[in-house]
């Protein structure tokens, strides 16, 4: 594991990127969210595809997501006709991922899509490259539980990292067809460094700022979508622990 925080001059080992949002009522932020993510990535050159998860929004997230990919053949959308939970959010977008390297962050405008150019760098010499908060904007629950979530889960799975549930990543596309994901809840990010991990797998890290959220409702500090990750976190312990080497 390494920090960096400021890329190095040439980003080109990253040429193409999947870049996908897991939505869940965002009405509100999903528009700018996909506008500034196409200006970034044109400005990059990049060969993209954006992929926006619908989990069953009860609002115009899924109408706004229609809409956004009718203007753009760039950009793809995911509907599911439930909630189904932040894990099987992230589980569609990198299922459906294409492009040799992807990427996501939430939908919450509580990132600075712009600060992927910290990532892609980054790429040529480590598997998963994580931005971790910096000065994270968030309330005193909301920041305690976190450190005590990512403590708990690093110990039970037994791998190291950086800010574990950070939702600005970069993955080698080539991990999600040889590591499972089992995860629906929060746990979701935990069970895919810790498989990576535990599978050969390497990750750097370089700080991103973090940005108070503007609109909308954040969900995973509810209680019951905390209790299901404590029961999935159990449960994979075990399977994850049985597991070493890379997948043939």
């Amino acid at each position: 594991m390494t920090d960096q925080s400021s890329p190095q001059p040439d980003n080109l080992v990253v040429r193409e990127i999947t870049v996908f949002f897991p939505f869940y009522n965002e009405e509100r932020n999903i528009e700018n969210t996909t506008r500034e993510a196409v200006k970034t990535l044109e400005r990059l050159g990049l060969d993209y595809e954006i992929i926006l998860v619908d989990d069953g929004s009860r609002d115009r997230t899924g109408e706004l997501a229609d809409a956004l990919a009718a203007q753009n053949q760039r950009i793809r959308v995911i509907h599911h006709g439930r909630n189904r939970g932040y894990g099987a959010a992230l589980q569609s977008g990198f299922r459906n991922a294409t492009k040799e390297w992807v990427f996501y962050t939430d939908g919450d405008l509580q990132f600075d899509i712009s600060q992927i150019e910290l990532l892609l760098p980054m790429a040529r010499d480590w598997d998963i490259v994580n931005g971790y908060r910096m000065k994270r904007q968030d309330n005193v629950a909301r920041l305690l539980y976190s450190s005590g979530w990512n403590w708990l889960v690093k110990r039970v799975l037994r791998f190291k990292v950086k800010d574990v549930n950070s939702a600005f990543k970069l993955y080698r596309r080539e991990i999600f067809s040889r590591i499972e994901m089992k995860s629906t809840s929060t746990l979701i990010d935990a069970e895919i460094l810790a498989r990576a991990v535990h599978a050969g797998y390497t990750i750097g890290h370089v700080g991103v700022t973090h940005l108070p959220r503007r609109a909308g409702k954040a969900t995973g500090a509810n209680p019951k979508v905390v209790l299901e990750a404590f029961k999935e976190l159990l449960a994979l312990r075990k399977d994850i622990l049985g597991r070493s080497g890379r997948t043939p």
